[in-house]
């Protein structure tokens, strides 16, 4: 099983990023997929969830509103759009795949945002 994520980088404020997780080694299409962030200093953070098959998505109230999260189950990937970027959405971003009681993790991207 593996969790691939991309995408991340050093941005400035205001700046877009668009996070990518590629899945492999499970039935992508049957898990609900996430993302968390991890910050220095703080504990681990739910950003957004999207069910199995797309048709719900729920967002943490910090981001809501400036990210969006998708995915294509024929790709086996999920992605984070990310807009409007602040340096308090500095973190590793996790992404993070849950069905009964398995559940799976990436490796991380940083997402740094900077003048």
């Amino acid at each position: 099983v593996q969790l691939v994520e991309s995408g991340g980088g050093l941005v400035q404020p205001g700046g877009s990023l668009r996070l990518s997780c590629v899945g492999s080694g499970f039935i992508f299409s049957s898990y609900v997929m996430s993302w968390y962030r991890l910050a220095p200093g703080k504990e681990r953070e739910w950003v957004a969830t999207i069910t199995s098959a797309g048709g719900n998505t729920n967002y943490a109230d910090s981001i809501k509103g400036r990210f969006t999260i998708s995915r294509d189950n024929a790709k086996e990937a999920v992605y984070l759009q990310m807009n409007s970027l602040k340096p308090d959405v500095t973190a590793v971003y996790y992404c993070n795949a849950k069905r009964a009681l398995n559940a799976y993790w990436g490796q991380g991207t940083q997402v740094t945002v900077s003048s």
